[in-house]
């Protein structure tokens, strides 16, 4: 998996957008104005990915390329190195678990919005 298709795939997710709010090299993945994903763009391809705090350490512990969020908080937030040892059906599903933690949080009247469109 590249940038680029990690790029598409989750902008594919309804009402996604992208942005760089903290610098020129960090691309940052959002739905309704909340942050389910971030890559920089810069050294070793990686991306951040919201998680259940359970999912998180299950995953960490089963896969040495991933690891507890960089600059994030680490409760929350898993730092996924794509460097070819994880399946990308896998880092799909985990960018779907991201949004939809992400989701799971924002208001029922935009929670429902967003059913209808999937």
């Amino acid at each position: 998996m590249n940038i680029e298709e990690i790029r598409l795939y989750c902008l594919s997710k309804p009402e996604t957008t992208e942005s760089f709010p903290f610098d020129e090299t960090t691309l940052v993945f959002k739905v309704c104005g909340k942050m389910f994903a971030l890559t920089d763009l810069e050294g070793p391809l990686s991306i951040n990915l919201k998680c259940d705090p359970e999912k998180a350490i299950e995953l960490r512990e089963h896969y040495p390329s991933v690891l507890p969020g960089w600059h994030m908080n680490k409760r929350y937030w898993n730092t996924v190195m794509i460097d070819g040892t994880v399946d990308e059906r896998l880092i799909r599903e985990w960018i779907d678990h991201s949004y939809d933690e992400v989701v799971r949080k924002l208001p029922k009247k935009v929670r429902e919005r967003l059913d209808g469109i999937h």
